[in-house]
């Protein structure tokens, strides 16, 4: 009897293990299950259909080429360019340095010359080259092509560049989900050392990585090194206040949105004009486009672009500072209340 008892006990204890373990093996299950719908839904719907949105080419020639040309695109192909009249190249080169527009063709010549901005991004400059070549090809005319403001040689797409965006983002991330799992109650002091001794480091060993890797940038590097910087600070904030605030869900609402939602909007390293509405309307308000775009700023446009970026992404430094006071707010309202 006794030894019976021994095997209903041990056997009731299994029976009672059996939910426990798996109450414990599901939430890393479902939450990996839910982010690759996340994934497959954001990334899907973002590259199901590309196509062309508002790209920004400037016209340059006399009044009926440039309503024709005008008039042709808004037939053929309606809200692919978003079209500006100057009235002589050079005002048209000067749009294109301080980046209004992406491209730029003149028509007042003896044939037509487009002006293509390089590090504006592949997705701008190829749309551009191929449908102006196109049309013109169709009427027999050679469209002679200049690029101005060039990717860098050891980075002609831009590629690099853009993955120091994703690095910084998704490396700032990692550093606040290290300290959440190591030092949970870590107070806001210590949550801002982190933050900000990451950010400084950061920004240096990024874009001197990339430099390296593409043969150096010029003399916007040291500009780019502090957008870099800024950048880090502002997501460390948001995801250490999320996490500080929310505990293990702000961690995953933060990696959702700062991460995979941002870098998605994002565009890749063609930009968000090729995106569904949604998207080309949340990119100018995330991280990671901006920021992007910034740098492609400080190191090929001489510095012109970055009032907008620099706002956005100080927004992002100011709502993740405030995430982190109420998170400590929070936090030691529940100590005291324990």
């Amino acid at each position: 009897m006794e030894h019976q008892g021994t095997l209903n006990r041990t056997g009731s204890r299994g029976h009672e293990g059996a939910p426990s373990g798996v109450r414990l093996l599901l939430p890393p299950v479902v939450g990996g299950l839910v982010l690759l719908i996340a994934l497959l839904a954001l990334i899907g719907t973002a590259i199901s259909d590309p196509r062309p949105h508002d790209i920004p080419v400037g016209l340059v020639g006399p009044a009926p080429a440039v309503q024709q040309i005008s008039t042709a695109f808004g037939t053929n192909a309606p809200g692919a360019f978003q079209f500006t009249s100057y009235g002589s190249e050079a005002e048209a080169r000067r749009a294109l340095d301080s980046r209004s527009i992406d491209g730029a063709l003149v028509l007042d010549g003896p044939s037509p010359r487009l002006i293509v901005a390089g590090a504006a991004g592949d997705a701008s400059t190829s749309v551009i080259t191929a449908a102006i070549t196109n049309i013109f090809k169709a009427q027999g005319a050679t469209v002679a092509v200049e690029t101005v403001h060039p990717f860098a040689a050891g980075d002609s797409h831009g590629l690099v560049l853009f993955f120091v965006v994703v690095a910084v983002i998704i490396s700032t991330l990692v550093t606040q989900a290290l300290l959440f799992g190591t030092a949970r109650d870590a107070g806001f002091g210590a949550r801002l050392i982190v933050v900000l001794a990451f950010a400084v480091l950061a920004g240096p060993v990024a874009m001197g990585t990339a430099a390296w890797i593409a043969g150096g940038y010029g003399s916007g590097f040291w500009t780019a090194v502090g957008l870099v910087m800024l950048a880090a600070v502002a997501v460390g904030t948001v995801v250490s206040g999320s996490a500080r605030l929310l505990g293990a869900a702000g961690l995953g609402l933060a990696a959702l949105v700062v991460v995979l939602l941002d870098l998605v909007t994002s565009g890749g390293p063609v930009g968000s004009q090729l995106l569904p509405d949604f998207y080309r309307w949340l990119a100018p308000w995330m991280p990671a486009g901006p920021l992007y775009s910034a740098l492609r700023g400080a190191l090929y446009f001489d510095g012109e672009g970055l009032a907008g970026p620099l706002l956005v992404i100080s927004g992002w430094l100011l709502g993740g500072a405030v995430l982190m006071g109420l998170g400590e707010l929070v936090s030691t309202r529940r100590r005291v209340a324990a």
